[in-house]
């Protein structure tokens, strides 16, 4: 059994991924599922993707509300570890 490799700076448990890019992205760039796949959630990411560009576009509004939510509330990455601030 391996021990998972140490990370300088972010204490034990916690994303290298932060909750601000998460959220940015998920405003921005929501339509695209931008901040899910930053996050490391590949198939909500597509998700977003195929709604967004099924409903031309008005499916982004789902990732902008993902945006802020993960603003407010924060988030896990795709290893299931809290998002840093």
């Amino acid at each position: 059994m391996t021990t998972p490799p140490y990370q300088p700076g972010y204490p034990s448990g916690v994303s290298d991924k932060s909750k601000v890019v998460a959220g940015i992205l998920g405003i921005v760039l929501g339509v695209f599922g931008a901040g899910r796949f930053y996050m490391g959630h590949t198939k909500i990411g597509v998700l977003q993707l195929v709604v967004g560009v099924c409903t031309g576009g008005i499916g982004g509004l789902w990732g902008t509300i993902d945006g802020i939510l993960i603003l407010v509330n924060g988030g896990v990455d795709g290893q299931g570890r809290p998002l840093r601030d």
